[in-house]
């Protein structure tokens, strides 16, 4: 099961603490494999997040390069060329990180071409946005697959 940790209605902490609850309940339900994605601020609730068995940010907000070393689930990160929230610098700093834990799975990948949000607000005529986004989707996907069973 997949929890979407970008909870636009509601403040950061408060995010966090809805999803605590909601991976909490599913676990009572029996639920053992639980995946987490965030979407812009909804990745920092996802590096808070423990007992998940994946996670995937997409665009990332206010995520530090401290967060990522307290992470301890396979993670991918994904990113855009033109971010002023995530610059592509600091995507490659989570790399970095990642790639010394080896006890996980860690995958950073930088979109060419696209803005903080692409996932999620791009343009349906706009045919490389689209394709950017899908892909980025796909990536989530996959990711899950793999991790999440």
């Amino acid at each position: 099961m997949c929890l979407f940790a970008s909870l636009l209605l509601h403040k950061q902490d408060k995010g966090f603490e809805d999803a605590k609850a909601v991976i909490e309940s599913l676990k009572n339900k029996g639920v053992s494999a639980i995946g987490a994605a965030g979407f812009c601020w909804g990745a920092k609730v996802v590096v808070e997040l423990a007992h998940i068995n994946a996670g995937v940010l997409l665009h990332p907000s206010f995520v530090t390069v401290d967060d990522i070393k307290e992470v301890k689930a396979p993670l991918a990160v994904l990113g855009a060329e033109f971010d002023h929230l995530s610059p592509p610098a600091l995507v490659k700093q989570f790399e970095e990180v990642l790639a010394t834990k080896p006890e996980f799975d860690g995958f950073v990948k930088i979109f060419p071409g696209v803005a903080h949000g692409w996932t999620v607000r791009y343009k349906a005529e706009d045919e490389a946005e689209v394709k950017a986004a899908e892909e980025a989707h796909n990536d989530a996907l996959e990711w899950f697959a793999k991790h999440v069973k």
